[in-house]
C-alpha cells in the first residue's frame, strides 16, 4: 500500500513537472492541433477519393497521434531520463528504501498520460473545428495507441541507456524523431511520399502506428492490422531488454 501511495504521489509530481516545461508541454499539446488547424484551414475536410472517401482532417488526426507519441517517446523520455542521471536524481533514488523500479514505473505512467491527455485535446481540435470523422472502436484505437506508445516510450529509455549526456539525448531523439515524421506519414501523407521512398517508410515503426491508427480510426480491426501491431510489439519488447540490459543509474 505504501509503495502504491508513492506511486501515485510520485506519478502525480511528475506530470506537473512535464507540464511546468514550456518546451514539452507545446509540443505534446499545442503543435499537433495547431498544425492541423493550419492545414485544415488550408485544404478543408471535405471527403477525396484518393484518401478513401475521408478528408485531409480524417486521415490527418490519428496520422498527427504518431507524431505526439514521437514527440514524447523519442524526445521527452531520452532527454529527461539523461538529466536524471546527470544531475544525480536517478542515483539518489537508487539509495533510497524505496525501489527505484517505482520511480521507472511512474516515469512511463507520466509520459503514457501525456501523450494520451495530448491525443484526446488533438481528437477534440479536429472534431469541433473540421467536423473530423471517426468510425473506429473507442477500445482497440486505445489498445492501438497504448501498444504505440509505450513501444516509442521503450525506444526513448533505450536512447536514454546508451548517450552520455542530455545534450546527447536531446540531439540524438530530435533527429531520430524528426527523421521518422518527416519519412512516416505524419508530416506528409503516405498517399503523397514520393514511391522511391516508399520502401524506406515501409520498415519504420512510425509508419506501422500510423498505418496502425488511421486504420483502425477509420473502422478497421485490430486482426487487420497484425503486421503493424507485431512490429511495435517487436520494437516494445527488443527495445526494453536492451534499455534494461544497459540503463545506468549514475
Amino acid at each position: 500500500m505504501n509503495a502504491m501511495r508513492a506511486f501515485l504521489r510520485l506519478t502525480g509530481i511528475e506530470i506537473l513537472l512535464y507540464l511546468r516545461e514550456p518546451v514539452a508541454a507545446f509540443f505534446t499539446f499545442a503543435f499537433a492541433p495547431l498544425m492541423l488547424i493550419l492545414f485544415g484551414l488550408i485544404f478543408g475536410n471535405e471527403p477525396r477519393p484518393f484518401y478513401g472517401g475521408r478528408g485531409m482532417v480524417d486521415i490527418s488526426v490519428p496520422a498527427y497521434l504518431g507524431m505526439i507519441i514521437a514527440t514524447v517517446g523519442l524526445i521527452s523520455t531520452p532527454i529527461a531520463t539523461a538529466a536524471g542521471r546527470e544531475l544525480k536524481v536517478l542515483k539518489r533514488f537508487r539509495a533510497t528504501p524505496l525501489s527505484p523500479w517505482i520511480y521507472m514505473a511512474a516515469q512511463i505512467v507520466t509520459y503514457y498520460l501525456v501523450a494520451l491527455l495530448g491525443g484526446v485535446a488533438l481528437g477534440i481540435c479536429g472534431r469541433l473545428l473540421f467536423g473530423m470523422r471517426f468510425d473506429g472502436n473507442p477500445l482497440w484505437v486505445w489498445i492501438g495507441f497504448t501498444v504505440s506508445t509505450l513501444a516509442f516510450i521503450s525506444l526513448g529509455f533505450l536512447i536514454a541507456a546508451v548517450v552520455p549526456t542530455a545534450r546527447t539525448a536531446q540531439a540524438v531523439g530530435m533527429i531520430l524523431a524528426f527523421s521518422l515524421m518527416a519519412l512516416g506519414g505524419t508530416w506528409v501523407p503516405l498517399e503523397l511520399l514520393p514511391a522511391s521512398v516508399r520502401p524506406i517508410s515501409e520498415g519504420l515503426p512510425l509508419t506501422r502506428v500510423v498505418l496502425l491508427m488511421r486504420g483502425l480510426w477509420a473502422g478497421a480491426s485490430l486482426e487487420a492490422h497484425w503486421k503493424d501491431l507485431g512490429v511495435l510489439l517487436a520494437t516494445l519488447v527488443g527495445s526494453g531488454i536492451l534499455a534494461a540490459r544497459w540503463f545506468r543509474w549514475e
